[in-house]
């Protein structure tokens, strides 16, 4: 390994995803990073044991208890040096990425880049390679005011927030220019960290854009999202800008975010895209990851629509879909197939998955699914026309029906191993139980006059 390029560096932030997708870590000075990446670095293991309030969720001090890391002692953070980034809008700063271990080197069954690189190394040993696309959708306000100490709570007071756009005019030029200083500083940002974005665009809501990159294999694909979500909101912050990733936000007018995952299978030797149709039909490896994706659509939601407000984007002619099936370039379909013959990029989009999901977790549930369809050979249905009148097994309604059919998965259970599938159980059931316990302004106005 050849050393990194560390000149005028001050401080590298030595970060990990955690079980949502979100960078914690530590910042080093940069004369310490040649040890962190012989050694690693210690880090309370109670960073992977959290909830999106920041609470940890397990019993880590009850004594008998089986919650994973009791003690809440160390893990060990082992940084990656293909992810090392210098931070644009922080000159004397910079990115690494880490795996994490147990403080004795052990794995750590939840680990988010090693689920995901255990699929990839299971589809890897059938001779199979996947290339996955990302669109991102996102919302930028202005920030409105300044927080105060009572806002200071477990999760933080959400910040008063302005549009800095209006919205419906989709793909209208003259919104695009209102949001050109915002949208060049974001992309100009994430091309000096090397990430391939291909387009930048204004979507449907008050404030709301996406950003589409250039395919790569999976692992990259989920650093990068990490890296650019949390880059979006960091940049933002510093120029007076909330930037959020909250698949509905709570405001006037806004609209659902969706992340959607584009998705082709090749041989890992001699490449081809398999799925390049012979005709109008699918090919047999497209037959059987559609027919995959589709059988395992409900409890791979916990996975790919990971939160409470995530299921309240699967509404009819919203552009989201409602219903576990696939049509031909159909966005309201779960599954768009743009595949045409002698098309090299041939694939299938996926458009379930929520802008919030963990996407070392969201991939490597297409892959569990995709792969279990091959090797069953599973045949996909009919495709569909009209979407939100088909009869269609819906999908989950809410996070709690997400949570029960992830538990029951029989496939989850055998392909990643049962600690991980209690784990994410015990971190969301968590989540929803804060839910129902909250009085919503719904419950007050409903009842509070008229009983």
């Amino acid at each position: 390994m050849e050393p990194l390029d560390t000149a005028g560096l001050e401080t590298v932030r030595i970060l990990f995803p955690d079980a949502h997708g979100v960078l914690r870590g530590k910042a080093l000075v940069a004369s310490a990073l040649p040890a962190a990446l012989e050694e690693g670095i210690m880090a309370p293991a109670t960073l992977l044991l959290k909830d999106t309030s920041h609470r940890t969720v397990f019993p880590v001090w009850e004594a008998g208890s089986d919650a994973p890391m009791q003690g809440a002692g160390d893990i060990r953070l082992l940084p990656d040096p293909s992810t090392f980034r210098r931070l644009p809008w922080s000159p004397h700063s910079a990115w690494v990425l880490c795996d994490t271990v147990m403080k004795d080197g052990a794995a750590i069954p939840f680990a988010p880049r090693d689920v995901l690189r255990r699929t990839v190394k299971d589809l890897s040993a059938q001779g199979l390679a996947l290339t996955i696309g990302i669109e991102i959708e996102f919302h930028v306000y202005a920030l409105t005011g300044q927080p105060t100490h009572s806002d200071s709570t477990m999760p933080p007071q959400p910040p008063g927030t302005r549009p800095i756009a209006h919205g419906y005019q989709y793909l209208t030029d003259g919104v695009y220019d209102l949001l050109e200083p915002v949208l060049d500083d974001l992309r100009r940002t994430a091309q000096a960290m090397d990430m391939p974005v291909m387009s930048t665009e204004v979507e449907m809501g008050p404030g709301q854009v996406e950003f589409t990159f250039a395919p790569g294999d999976p692992l990259e694909q989920a650093d990068l999202l990490v890296m650019f979500r949390t880059m979006v909101k960091q940049v933002c912050a510093r120029r007076g800008l909330h930037a959020t990733f909250m698949c509905r936000p709570r405001i006037d007018n806004a609209v659902a975010s969706g992340w959607h995952i584009h998705q082709s299978l090749s041989h890992r030797k001699t490449g081809p895209n398999l799925f390049i149709p012979q005709g109008d039909r699918l090919s047999p490896h497209a037959h059987g990851w559609v027919a995959g994706l589709l059988a395992h659509a409900a409890e791979s939601c916990l996975l790919t629509t990971p939160t409470i407000t995530g299921y309240k984007r699967y509404q009819p002619y919203q552009l989201a879909p409602d219903r576990i099936q696939w049509g031909r370039d159909n966005r309201g379909a779960m599954l768009r197939a743009l595949m045409a013959p002698g098309d090299a990029a041939s694939r299938i989009e996926n458009r379930v998955p929520e802008t919030a999901a963990n996407p070392y977790y969201a991939i490597a549930s297409q892959i569990v699914s995709g792969m279990d369809g091959l090797k069953r050979r599973l045949v996909a249905p009919a495709p569909v026309e009209a979407p939100y009148a088909s009869d269609a097994r819906r999908l989950p309604v809410n996070l709690a029906e997400a949570i029960a059919a992830f538990d029951g998965s029989t496939l989850y259970r055998a392909e990643l191993g049962d600690a991980f599938v209690d784990y994410l159980c015990a971190l969301k059931r968590a989540e929803w139980n804060r839910y129902l316990g909250h009085l919503s302004e719904w419950e007050q106005a409903e009842y509070f006059s008229v009983f």
